[in-house]
């Protein structure tokens, strides 16, 4: 059976892992991309620890899959834009077949998550769904005929921008309004005046009876039902995962969040909500089933 090395990058660490091409999960561990260093140290980093990952494969790994935040043009394997890593127009796949000498196949990382979710969670036997991170920031992934929809520019998804309260709170975006601004996971705390607190420390407080954390977290669950409709709307899909660090808390978030769906749905059913089942390991399984595709010569 197939090994495949399989990363998933973020802003200042990255997870990675041997993956089995059934998805079984052979070794996972995390670094840091030393992003204070610069861009190029980044791809570096990147390459030495898929090489170091190679390297203690029992089975040579035959592709490599790696995920990454930003503007990402997966068919041309270029990362086009990542504020968080410095990175414009850098040609990384290319870049990482010339280190570890094997296909790569790049992807983005909330598509690629979305792709992990398919195959092996929540969204397995399902042809469409809607994939949608909560977590520092908001983002989401259609997956249609499961495979990740990237849009004309690779910038498909960005749900986290799309304009929920018009004139509202500013977004580091540039525009007002934003889903990001009301219902990320950081949002929460900063929303409530003290932004030391963690996500959690709000819900508890909210379900203890603060009237400030409790209208914090019915405003984030009206922006995110508002969002989540028009998204619907327009593309009809048939379940909807949650993901990332709020979907942690559960029916906290599924059962008033289904309900307030249900309110804005007047002349049909909304989708089903499902909490993603991969967890932090989503973008992980993803990135090895772009590494798949990479061997075959499908990089999309």
């Amino acid at each position: 059976m197939n090994t495949f090395v399989a990363l998933d990058v973020g802003g200042t660490s990255m997870k990675g892992g041997l993956v089995a091409a059934d998805g079984t999960v052979l070794l996972a561990e995390s670094r840091s991309t030393g992003r204070e260093r610069g861009p190029d140290a980044v791809v570096t980093a990147v390459g030495d620890f898929a090489a170091e990952l190679a390297g203690r494969a029992g089975n040579p790994p035959v592709a490599a899959g790696v995920a990454v935040p930003g503007i990402v043009d997966e068919a041309a394997g270029t990362a086009v834009y990542s504020a968080n890593l410095g990175w414009r127009d850098t040609p990384l796949r290319a870049l990482l077949e010339a280190r570890l000498g094997m296909p790569v196949g790049l992807g983005h990382d909330v598509r690629t998550g979305g792709l992990g979710e398919a195959a092996h969670g929540a969204g397995r036997g399902r042809g469409d769904f809607l994939f949608v991170p909560l977590g520092t920031g908001i983002a989401a992934a259609m997956i249609i005929n499961g495979s990740p929809y990237p849009g004309a520019t690779g910038a498909g998804g960005e749900i986290g921008h799309m304009v929920v309260r018009p004139g509202g709170e500013a977004c580091a975006c540039g525009q007002a309004g934003c889903l990001e601004v009301y219902s990320s996971a950081s949002a929460l705390p900063r929303r409530y005046g003290d932004a030391s607190l963690r996500t959690e420390d709000v819900l508890a407080r909210a379900a203890a009876g603060d009237p400030v954390a409790a209208r914090v977290w019915e405003e984030a669950l009206d922006a995110l039902a508002d969002a989540l409709t028009a998204a619907t709307m327009l593309l009809d899909p048939s379940l909807v995962v949650l993901g990332g660090g709020l979907a942690g808390s559960g029916e906290r978030l599924t059962v008033p969040l289904a309900g307030r769906l249900a309110a804005r749905f007047t002349f049909r059913e909304p989708p089903p909500l499902a909490l993603a089942e991969l967890g932090a390991q989503a973008a992980m399984h993803g990135a090895a089933i772009l590494a798949a595709r990479a061997l075959t010569g499908s990089n999309v």
